[in-house]
């Protein structure tokens, strides 16, 4: 996708590290990951269940803190913000996209869409041009007014991206966007993804086990054994 490895990257991790306490207890789970991701590049995650592919995504995310390590979110040290700062940070820099879909079931695929610009105290008429380009873009032009339960899991979980998408986001971060779906679904995310961050230039980062949607990546990451090679 021509990512430049070399200018300032979307998303700058180092010896990152998570250890969990229980009373004598230590679980380590992370140690030591540091990962580089360019602007507009795709990365997938791989690796087997519960060796800490969402606790990674949840660190990247501002989710949670990590043990030890650094982590540049468009080069700013995130982990040096206020409690206060984290969440609008989030808000504005940040995407995610879950394996179930998390939508309000009360509003609508665009009020859905519009929630994340809602929250951050946006005028919702400056945002509802791009929120209903979007929707157009992941094939949703006929089902904007469609509440969740009148959706197939599949729409739900192109709604659930487009909503990712709508701040702007620097970096989208998916954890198993297609482990709910149905081959056919999946297919169509996974070339929705692919197309999404050739257009706009987004940077997705991708915990997945599905080795159709790792192939569809610039670039393969294997997490095992508490540590990350490529």
């Amino acid at each position: 996708m021509g990512t430049d490895q070399h200018s300032d990257p979307a998303l700058w991790a180092r010896g990152i590290s998570k250890v969990f306490k229980s009373g004598d207890e230590e679980l380590v789970v992370l140690e030591s990951v540091s990962l580089r991701i360019a602007r507009g590049e795709v990365v997938a995650i791989t690796g087997a269940s519960g060796v800490g592919k969402s606790t990674l995504l949840h660190i990247m995310g501002t989710l949670e803190q990590p043990s030890d390590g650094e982590l540049e979110i468009d080069s700013r040290n995130v982990l040096e913000l206020k409690e206060s700062e984290v969440a609008d940070f989030r808000n504005q820099h940040i995407g995610f996209v879950f394996q179930f879909h998390h939508l309000l079931p009360e509003f609508t695929a665009i009020e859905n869409v519009l929630l994340p610009g809602m929250i951050g105290g946006f005028d919702i008429n400056e945002l509802e041009d791009y929120a209903t380009n979007l929707l157009v873009s992941v094939g949703l032009k006929d089902r904007m007014l469609h509440r969740p339960g009148e959706l197939s899991g599949g729409e739900c979980q192109r709604v659930a991206v487009a909503r990712a998408l709508s701040m702007k986001p620097e970096i989208v971060l998916a954890d198993e966007p297609s482990g709910n779906l149905d081959e056919r679904a999946s297919s169509r995310l996974h070339g929705m993804i692919r197309d999404l961050a050739k257009a706009q230039s987004q940077t997705f980062v991708i915990m997945t086990h599905d080795q159709s949607l790792a192939s569809c990546a610039d670039r393969v990451g294997i997490l095992d054994n508490r540590s990350l090679s490529f």
